[in-house]
């Protein structure tokens, strides 16, 4: 074996061990600063500290439905930023008189802990148990997954339903199947699948999340292949529940929302909660 040949093996070795050791800090990049309702344009929501089961305060703004029986939109965002980024995605929900439960992540927004998919999970659950102690039954909660929180959607909604209490109604912003699916896309040249801590395995579950689901996606998503999208609709056709899938066109990844994805969210849910 040539020198050469021995130099490029010990690279590779050494660039899948660094992925290996770092591959959370590749998926989640949380931002520390813990914003405000006001300076983001939601004022009428409410500051709340929920408790995750392992004892970890998580940041989480609150808006209560208006009406007795309008859905409350349970909002799992994605891996980048904190939670005041979103409040020009909640506000048509706002506008539209539903309640609106918007969390951060642990390790996001000033909060404790480091972002994991167990951890993700469990702060999902101490969002749904906030709504339970409010009085609000699973059958009014609608939960939206914005890309990687779109696996805490689909992870939620089918323990619920296994639990015999299914949620009113699933949207999916941009979802992708499964994080071993984006890590084999993005990383083609090293063994992902063999690597990878975080799942989000989406494409196993959601046939068995048994309520209504919207799945919408960016013609143009580049860094989510559309492909992912229609392959999780095709397995949700499994599930008994109707479903229905949108693609936007002219949109990417990160800007549905300067198309038309508040529409189309809304006329899905009010089909649902009329």
């Amino acid at each position: 074996m040539s020198s050469g040949f021995s130099a490029v093996l010990i690279a590779y070795g050494v660039i899948v061990a660094l992925l290996f050791l770092f591959q959370r800090s590749l998926i989640y990049f949380p931002s520390s600063h813990r914003p405000q309702p006001a300076d983001h344009g939601v004022p009428e929501m409410t500051v709340q500290a929920l408790e995750s089961a392992d004892g970890l305060e998580l940041l989480a703004w609150y808006r209560a439905p208006q009406e007795p029986d309008a859905p409350v939109v349970v909002y799992f965002h994605g891996n980048a930023g904190h939670i005041g980024y979103r409040g020009s995605k909640i506000r048509p929900y706002l506008d539209a008189g539903y309640g609106v439960l918007l969390l951060s992540w642990r390790g996001y927004s000033g909060n404790g802990g480091s972002p994991s998919e167990e951890g993700l999970y469990a702060d999902g659950r101490a969002a749904l148990a906030f709504l339970g102690a409010e009085g609000i039954p699973p059958s009014r909660w609608v939960l939206y997954g914005e890309s990687i929180g779109s696996g805490v959607a689909v992870e939620l909604a089918r323990a619920q339903a296994h639990g015999g209490s299914p949620v009113g109604a699933v949207v999916l912003e941009s979802p992708f199947t499964s994080l071993e699916d984006m890590a084999v896309f993005h990383y083609p040249w090293i063994p992902m699948r063999w690597l990878m801590r975080d799942h989000y395995d989406s494409l196993s579950k959601i046939a068995a999340i048994a309520a209504p689901l919207l799945i919408i996606h960016g013609e143009r998503d580049r860094i989510v292949p559309l492909s992912n999208a229609r392959r999780l609709a095709e397995a949700a056709a499994l599930s008994p529940e109707p479903g229905e899938m949108r693609v936007i066109e002219g949109a990417g990844h990160n800007n549905l929302y300067d198309f038309a994805a508040p529409r189309v969210v809304i006329e899905f849910l009010g089909d649902i909660f009329p």
